[in-house]
């Protein structure tokens, strides 16, 4: 009988067909929900996850068998990896298959931002012909500091080069890594010449409400500001005061606090209403990585990584 694996998630075609070619006999449940998990985990060689599942102590006992995790995209927050180590799991992401998605992301929403195209646009729809107010700004010369320079701020990097900018890169875990029109920064540095902050970080202990009013109030200069990594890294209300007092002149999200948006309590329902009202605030629903391209890449680098665990 063949080992077998399932996927938790909706994945590209490519992911099942190459599992079953390497001998897995695979099961799609892309609805399935964690209890329902729970119940017949202990069946399963491998897993698939996306964002929905959180891959805890309790999973993990209950699934004997279970020799690897396999995570579409970045950001291992949802799964126990210490406790995953300890029981000889395998757990791998595949953040370099949606980097390019992402960067391309930031990069769009920051000129958006910039030449006023979201707000303007919409202001057209409403019958409005409005030139001198929505006089942009433009990216050439600007600073850029980008917080956390792995696959995601280094692809966002590269594709801010040609407009002769300078990217502060930071990276706590990273050295030397200074080229080009890319130096390797402090939060000072960045403090004191950032026209533009990127967070490009993983969601943990030490990187949670990084972006708070300490941060904000250290900035020099009014800033563009973006977040397409994960929601807990900036402090909602310190943004909204940020907004306020003009220390951040436009925002660009792609994640939030909470992304459930149901189940928001009467303050989170304030917060984004103060967020969406803003003609200077642009929220998306956590799509920068999720591009038709980046779904089979990230399955081929699964697939890629998972082939590297194999012949261990």
């Amino acid at each position: 009988m063949n080992p077998r694996v399932i996927i938790t998630a909706y994945t590209h075609t490519c992911l099942q067909e190459d599992l079953v070619q390497r001998g897995f006999d695979v099961d799609v449940r892309e609805a399935i929900t964690y209890n329902e998990l729970y119940e017949i985990v202990a069946d399963y060689y491998g897993m698939v996850i996306t964002t929905r599942i959180k891959v805890d102590q309790q999973l993990m006992d209950a699934a004997p068998q279970l020799k690897w995790i396999g995570r579409l995209g970045s950001g291992m927050e949802i799964i126990d990896v210490d406790y995953a180590v300890q029981k000889g799991i395998f757990c791998f992401s595949s953040p370099e298959g949606n980097k390019d998605a992402v960067a391309e992301h930031c990069l769009g929403t920051l000129l958006g931002l910039m030449h006023k195209i979201f707000s303007s646009s919409n202001e057209v729809r409403k019958g409005l012909w409005i030139r001198e107010e929505n006089r942009g700004i433009e990216l050439g010369g600007k600073t850029v500091g980008i917080i956390g320079f792995g696959n995601t701020g280094f692809a966002f990097a590269s594709l801010l080069a040609p407009f002769g900018i300078k990217v502060l890169a930071i990276d706590k875990y990273k050295k030397g890594f200074s080229k080009g029109s890319v130096f390797e920064s402090s939060l000072d540095q960045l403090f004191n010449e950032a026209d533009v902050v990127s967070f490009h970080l993983p969601m943990n202990a030490e990187t949670h409400h990084f972006a708070n009013d300490d941060f904000f109030n250290q900035l020099k200069n009014p800033v563009f500001f973006l977040n397409a990594s994960r929601g807990g890294i900036v402090d909602t209300n310190a943004l909204i005061r940020a907004l306020d007092s003009g220390r951040v002149i436009a925002a660009g999200l792609d994640v939030l606090e909470n992304e459930n948006l149901k189940s928001y309590t009467g303050n989170e329902k304030e917060q984004l209403l103060s967020l969406t009202s803003r003609a200077n605030v642009v929220i998306t629903p956590h799509i920068a990585g999720y591009t038709r391209e980046s779904m089979e890449k990230m399955a081929k680098v699964l697939i890629f990584k998972l082939d590297e665990f194999q012949m261990d």
